[in-house]
């Protein structure tokens, strides 16, 4: 059994079973509690992500069958095959709409437990910001472990949070980052969850920032938003003939902090600089982050594609009592 057990079942239950999984090095404890027979509390969530008391992670990835939470009624009328639910908690404990990089993770997680064969059909995902469909891809031969396997999900719709006005502005926010000089400007999107997103002139900024404390976001959002910095790198073509963009990222995750990558962070760092370059700018574009690099697709119909590999490094038997939780 996984997770915090019912009252019932604490005095029989020592240990948490867990497994660790990373895509691009953004890094996830997940639990099997596909039954929904546990109370996955914020302090678990909290013991579980810490780095040095715990098993380390940016968050908590829970699989319960869909029909067992709330948010699943509205993922079943959308998909009724989407039975399997991410439900995902930031590593304080919060918890969140999505996770790019989590999903494709999710996805490789069912894959090992046997419940999802990726050579028979997309997977339907169940979150909080709806279904997400993955499906198994070859590597994109952007890095040096191009034999780890990569996964394609549509991301759903996306959206510019301040609409036309802001595209012609070119922000919507002014977001303040310790390390760098002034306020800058910024534009927000909506992947499922917030971003805002700001463009640097160059890498020397982009190292200069000081992500270890949030940055200031004018006006403030509601929900709390991801902080995504980008140095645009250009444009190239492919083999296949496509032009392709490239920009390289940090992000500053809300409940988290800086972490090596999120994916629907570099959804939304793509999805500005595509908004910023006008007409004609690519549909594909390459987003480089500290754990390494994922690609980015805008697909017809106002969705947008993550495609990046999915790493489980280790399976392990936590002790309840050590967590302290």
């Amino acid at each position: 059994m996984t997770g915090t057990p019912s009252p019932a079942a604490a005095e029989r239950v020592a240990s948490l079973h867990v497994t660790k999984g990373h895509g691009t090095e953004n890094d996830f404890v997940l639990l099997d509690d596909r039954d929904g027979a546990l109370d996955l509390s914020g302090p678990l969530v909290r013991a579980l992500a810490d780095r040095h008391a715990g098993v380390g992670g940016d968050g908590v990835i829970r699989l319960i069958e869909s029909s067992r939470v709330p948010e699943g009624a509205a993922v079943l009328a959308a998909d009724p095959s989407a039975r399997w639910f991410m439900d995902y908690r930031n590593a304080d404990g919060s918890v969140a709409e999505m996770c790019g990089n989590g999903v494709r993770v999710f996805a490789a997680y069912l894959e090992r437990l046997g419940l999802w064969d990726p050579f028979g059909g997309e997977l339907a995902v169940g979150t909080r910001a709806g279904v997400r469909w993955v499906r198994r891809i070859p590597a994109a031969g952007v890095s040096s472990a191009d034999d780890v396997p990569w996964y394609a999900v549509d991301m759903g719709p996306w959206s510019l949070l301040g609409g036309p006005r802001a595209i012609e502005a070119g922000y919507d926010a002014e977001v303040a980052v310790v390390g760098l000089a002034e306020v800058r400007p910024a534009l927000g999107v909506d992947v499922g969850n917030p971003h805002t997103v700001l463009a640097l002139a160059g890498q020397a900024e982009l190292d200069a920032a000081d992500l270890t404390r949030a940055p200031v976001v004018v006006p403030v959002p509601p929900h709390g938003t991801n902080v995504e910095l980008v140095v645009p790198l250009g444009e190239g073509t492919g083999p296949d003939g496509v032009v392709v963009g490239r920009v390289r990222m940090r992000v500053h995750e809300r409940g988290v902090g800086e972490t090596r990558s999120c994916g629907t962070g570099a959804c939304a760092a793509a999805l500005a600089v595509r908004a910023w370059a006008g007409d004609g700018a690519p549909d594909v574009w390459l987003v480089e982050v500290p754990g390494g690099t994922v690609r980015v697709s805008v697909l017809p119909g106002g969705h947008v594609e993550l495609a990046g590999p999915a790493v489980l490094v280790a399976d392990a038997d936590v002790a309840l009592a050590a967590l302290g939780a």
